[in-house]
């Protein structure tokens, strides 16, 4: 393995923001760039120092973005024979120790390589058993399997060894990332970028979606997750929480369990309630004969080699009711209802199909018997991962002795209604998760109070959700879809209500400007109107080394929770927080941040430019018709601040929403594409000049934002009309 990062023909262009075929021709054209190093002769690869500097003395780079340089030493030292993983594990040892022992890393900053080498293995493995307890410490260091250089890749974390130059080249990056974002923030780039050039073999669990399941489970006192990937359902539970989890791979077992530490406050005494362990959770259950307050999980899907076969006789089978070979799924809620205390609960992300194969109606007529499935929610597709599905989420309590509560909670969050249209169409940037947390949360406390304390259940509303009695869903086919159980929501309001909609729309469409004062002119300079050419740029990383202009990246943002809720039941007023689909959307904010961990953070201001992480051609000026001020950053989020002496906030924008931004500064990883903020390139004009053309982008910003408001109401309104002519409520229009 190479001891320098280096980068293939693909990757410069990356960099460079070109395609292949450009590189090839700087290879032949100019005989000063960089030899190979290694590679091959159709593969060759390039030391990553010698081409960024080339690329930098040519001016086709101002300067490699730092998350950049630390994902090509973290991509360097990656073995192909080993845990692809191993490298994020050692980073995230680094940037444990900058959380939990800051003046330790300022002590270990200053010395020459020769020390540093063995004295940061030392200091890692040091706050490894500090932070996780020796045995734990050990087990990370098993997930970090063996090292790129052919060392112990586990050095740092559960016993000392030696760095090499590359190592010591990142854990100086890592400690400028940490300085930039924070420790917790830095690591989770990093692993968005591992979970996305791995994203057949990784499937996170979004927040969103990990923060509704923690919310359904209350407060538990111990929880467990058997399949935790890389942790994002126990990252949702406070940290005081004891979490406890299982992984099939050991390395993404010791990522999950780092990212938890550096979610921690640093205050928090060690070790942490934190205990992971590796194995199949199916196969070699490492938690036999223990039971938690609460299990939640998103297990894997579809798996046929689950176990079926050497698990006929296994004890967590109900009635020695084995699930089908082809229900893993369901094998999984048995695990998790095995592992839960009596009355404690189960909640399960689970594909929609569970709930209807003929296959599994045996296990399923067992759930409903035994009094342990509770509700079934069906979400709207783009909640988890498959993002195309519309999966279910399963919520179970494990019966208690004399408990004869049967009853079970259909409920159809995904359900068409005018006014709810994001809901219903679903896709992951569609759902609108403050209105999907409240309809579900809602519903299901008010059904779980009423049956844990024996008062009436509520009251059926047509279209959202009803209360089935589990013997009636006791048929030949026990199909436990609440598309199927619920009734449709008589359409609101009747031709009246119609009329009221045809209203909004026409007063919305009466509001748009006319089209003909938007248009550009011709240029004045017949060259550029040709596309000849548009006089001198300037970068927005330039512009930032000027002092014209301030960058905030928020990465993943601070731990956040939905608007008007405290789990302490405390002052529920906190700092609003816009995340980047409340960008893209124009949707106000639906979370908060609390005031307690909100210092540090930079808030929106007058004139601010807010743009997603992964471009789009969206960027909104904070303001009037526009982002809020004193809004906190929430994740995927640049905040950009322009000296607005020097450089008109409408005018960045405007360009920034330019399909040549998009295309010039675009950052490519292996199934996303971000916008590289510092590349983004504007004409350079006098203010005045700026301020005219920012009111012309302002104009089309406010028309576009019009026509999105008006589509989406046109389509509320057809679904409705369409609805209430199904139901019979209204009569068809008379005909032209």
């Amino acid at each position: 393995m190479p001891d320098r990062p280096e980068v293939t023909a693909v990757e410069i262009a990356r960099l460079a923001g070109v395609g292949r075929a450009a590189v090839s021709n700087w290879r032949r054209r100019h005989p000063d760039f960089p030899r190979p190093v290694g590679g091959t002769d159709s593969s060759p690869a390039f030391a990553l120092t010698e081409v960024e500097a080339w690329l930098r003395s040519q001016g086709k780079i101002a300067e490699l973005p730092l998350l950049e340089r630390v994902w090509r030493i973290v991509e360097t030292l990656r073995d192909p024979a080993g845990r692809p993983a191993a490298p994020l594990v050692l980073a995230g040892a680094v940037l444990l120790l900058h959380h939990r022992e800051p003046e330790r890393w300022a002590a270990l900053a200053d010395q020459p390589d020769t020390r540093l080498a063995t004295a940061l293995p030392r200091a890692l493995a040091d706050t490894a058993r500090t932070v996780f307890g020796p045995a734990a410490a050990a087990a990370a260091a098993g997930g970090a399997g063996a090292g790129a250089d052919g060392s112990d890749g586990a050095a740092g974390l559960g016993r000392p060894g030696l760095f090499g130059s590359t190592k010591l080249d990142l854990a100086r990056l890592l400690a400028r990332l940490a300085a930039e974002a924070g420790p917790a923030a830095a690591y989770e780039q990093l692993l968005a970028r591992y979970a996305e050039a791995n994203a057949r073999q990784l499937s996170p669990t979004p927040s969103e979606a990990a923060e509704l399941l923690a919310a359904v489970a209350g407060v538990p006192a111990t929880v467990l997750d058997p399949a935790t990937g890389l942790g994002a359902l126990l990252l949702a539970l406070p940290s005081s929480t004891d979490r406890y989890g299982q992984d099939a791979d050991p390395a993404t077992a010791a990522l999950a369990r780092l990212r938890l530490a550096l979610h921690a406050p640093a205050e928090d005494p060690a070790p942490l309630p934190v205990d992971l362990r590796p194995g199949d959770a199916l196969r070699a259950d490492a938690y036999t004969g223990h039971t938690f307050d609460a299990v939640l999980c998103q297990p894997p899907y579809n798996e046929r080699d689950w176990g079926h076969d050497e698990l006929q006789f296994d004890r967590r089978w109900p009635g020695g009711l084995v699930p089908p070979r082809g229900e893993s799924e369901l094998a999984w809620v048995l695990h998790c209802l095995a592992h839960t205390r009596p009355g404690g609960l189960t909640a399960l992300l689970l594909p929609p199909t569970v709930a209807t194969r003929r296959a599994g109606r045996r296990v399923r007529a067992e759930l409903l018997r035994s009094g342990a499935l509770r509700a079934v929610v069906a979400l709207p597709a783009g909640a988890a991962p498959p993002y195309g599905v519309p999966l279910h989420l399963w919520v179970l309590r494990a019966p208690r002795p004399g408990d004869d509560f049967r009853q079970v909670l259909m409920l159809d969050a995904a359900a068409t209604s005018p006014g709810s249209a994001e809901l219903a169409e679903g896709g992951r940037d569609k759902v609108r998760w403050p209105e999907l947390r409240r309809t579900v949360l809602d519903a299901w406390r008010a059904f779980d109070l009423a049956a844990r304390e024996g008062l009436p259940l509520p009251e059926d509303r047509p279209g959202r959700y009803r209360t089935v009695a589990a013997i009636d869903l006791l048929d030949d086919e026990t199909d436990l879809s609440p598309a199927r159980h619920v009734p449709p929501a008589a359409p609101p309001g009747g031709a009246a209500g119609l009329s009221h909609l045809g209203g909004r729309l026409t007063e919305l469409l009466d509001g748009l400007a006319d089209p003909g004062t938007l248009l550009p002119g011709p240029a004045a300079d017949p060259e550029r109107e040709a596309g000849g050419g548009a006089g001198p740029v300037v970068t927005l990383g330039e512009l930032v080394r000027s002092g014209l202009l301030e960058v905030h990246s928020s990465g993943a943002g601070a731990p956040t929770r939905p608007a008007g809720t405290d789990p302490a039941g405390n002052d529920p007023a906190g700092t609003p927080v816009l995340t980047d689909q409340d960008l893209v959307t124009g949707a106000a904010p639906g979370a908060v941040l609390d005031r307690d961990v909100a210092g540090g953070i930079p808030l929106t201001r007058p004139g601010d430019v807010l743009v997603p992480a992964l471009g789009g051609g969206v960027a909104r000026v904070v303001g009037p018709g526009g982002p809020p001020v004193g809004a906190a950053l929430g994740r995927q989020l640049h905040l950009l601040r322009p000296d607005q002496a020097a450089l008109d906030p409408d005018f960045l924008a405007g360009h920034l929403r330019s399909t040549a931004a998009a295309r010039r500064a675009a950052s490519h990883a292996s199934t996303t594409t971000r916008l590289d903020i510092r590349r983004v390139e504007l004409p350079r004009l006098p203010i005045a000049e700026q301020r005219r053309l920012g009111a012309a982008f302002a104009r089309l910003a406010a028309f576009d934002a019009t026509l999105q408001q008006a589509a989406a109401l046109g389509r509320a309104l057809a679904q409705a009309a369409t609805d209430a002519l199904a139901a019979g409520t209204a009569e068809p229009p008379a005909a032209p």
